[in-house]
């Protein structure tokens, strides 16, 4: 697939996720935050083009390639932090992506990718988050919000897998570069799967609800506790029993609407969505 298409893919992938709706606690085309709208998220997926496209050329540079889709995206809004998480998902998939022969070959090329990284690319990651200005779970060595941690990194030689390594326990974007993308590629079967019958923004918002009712997400960890994000995982667990989406939709609309009013969003599952959205289209997914 060319380079051009392969970033269509993704910025696709983006605006796909954000235009769904309701997806409990995040912004979509029904729901703002008070600094952050869904039109901040339109621009960052249409500003950060040509760096997918870049991304999709290139064999290294994984770290350097986010923090330009981080400057990118903030060139094009000013509703803060957007999509870096994302980023960080999307851009050794792209990468990978562009080293395919074929469509079936992007999961072990992606697990390539990723351990191929460097010191600069974990060096770039420290730079990407002062750029993107994003809430991290503080940690007492190697902390994204500590300004030694580069001289660190660089003393002690880390790449940015190895840096990943240290986050995998408490960081499900980590968990997943460790783990060759294993829950993005289980959410790209799922949204493959329902789109036929449910149609693409149903498949998204289903996916979502059963990651969310599987996975505690990380940043609702980090704004609020572990015991937060078990909650919310359990309240979407109970509402995927009740049946499928035509019973549950109302009860899912309660549910977006009491997590935006307690400010509990779970943007870390969001960006994984977003990366299985992309293998999905990828793939050769249409609806």
């Amino acid at each position: 697939m060319k380079p051009n298409r392969i970033a269509r893919c993704a910025q696709l992938a983006m605006l796909l996720e954000v235009s769904a709706t309701p997806k409990p606690g995040n912004i979509d085309r029904d729901h703002n935050y008070p600094d952050t709208r869904f039109e901040h998220f339109l621009a960052s997926s249409a500003g950060v083009y040509p760096v997918l496209e870049k991304a999709a050329k290139s064999r290294s540079g994984v770290g350097s390639l986010i923090r330009c889709a981080v400057i990118e995206s903030n060139r094009w809004q000013d509703g803060g932090n957007t999509h870096f998480g994302a980023f960080i998902l999307l851009i050794p998939l792209v990468m990978a992506a562009g080293r395919c022969t074929n469509k079936a070959c992007l999961k072990a090329q992606v697990r390539q990718v990723v351990r191929e990284t460097s010191v600069d690319d974990a060096v770039e990651l420290y730079r990407a988050f002062s750029e993107a200005k994003v809430r991290v779970k503080p940690v007492d060595e190697l902390g994204l919000g500590d300004a030694s941690s580069i001289n660190k990194i660089k003393e002690q030689g880390l790449t940015l897998f190895e840096l990943m390594e240290i986050a995998e326990s408490y960081d499900m974007i980590a968990n997943e570069w460790i783990n060759g993308f294993e829950r993005t590629f289980e959410c790209a079967a799922s949204i493959r799967d329902k789109v036929v019958e449910y149609g693409i923004n149903d498949a998204v918002v289903i996916t979502f609800m059963e990651f969310l009712s599987s996975n505690n997400d990380t940043f609702i960890q980090t704004k609020f506790d572990s015991k937060k994000a078990e909650e919310v995982s359990m309240r979407a667990k109970r509402i995927l029993q009740k049946g499928d989406i035509n019973v549950i939709r109302n009860d899912i609309r309660s549910f977006d609407e009491e997590l935006l009013k307690e400010g509990v969003n779970p943007g870390s599952s969001a960006d994984i969505i977003i990366a299985g959205l992309f293998i999905s289209l990828f793939e050769g997914m249409k609806f």
